[in-house]
């Protein structure tokens, strides 16, 4: 059903790519998915890079969320087998890196919450923080991190 509703939406979900460094990309728990923070890298390469407010419009900014939201889901399909198994969308957290004085991390970080609404419908409503944040890994303007329930 899932599968169905990202066709229609036109998404197609990148390849799950392993871990840089030394964590897993997904832990599950009693019903329970973790994936760590997804950051928006395209065949290796973040598509804008810098501070958002400065060098990254919130466009720009808003894009790399999208790409996040599908970098997870992948993660999320190839560790639970069907993204069919999920319940519901429990939590994000985004962390937005912001120029001085910019204000608007959660108008950039709604476009996770709209696209997982797309997506899952009423399960894909959820809690969320919005932060902004000084420095992210490979000067990427935006990074997320999910929390779904799943069905057994």
């Amino acid at each position: 059903m899932v599968e169905q509703r990202l066709k229609e939406l036109q998404l197609t979900l990148p390849d799950a790519t392993p871990p840089l460094y030394h964590y897993v990309p997904v832990t599950v728990h009693k019903g329970i998915t973790y994936i760590s923070g997804q950051v928006p890298r395209i065949d290796g390469i973040v598509p804008y890079t810098g501070k958002v407010g400065d060098e990254v419009t919130i466009e720009q900014a808003q894009e790399l969320v999208r790409i996040c939201v599908l970098k997870g889901l992948s993660c999320l399909k190839e560790a639970i087998g069907t993204l069919d198994k999920v319940e519901q969308v429990l939590k994000i957290t985004g962390y937005v890196q912001s120029a001085a004085g910019f204000t608007q991390q959660s108008i950039v970080i709604d476009e996770a919450s709209e696209l997982l609404t797309d997506i899952f419908g009423e399960k894909g409503r959820h809690a969320r923080t919005a932060i902004g944040v000084a420095e992210l890994p490979s000067n990427t303007p935006v990074e997320i991190d999910f929390i779904f329930g799943l069905s057994e």
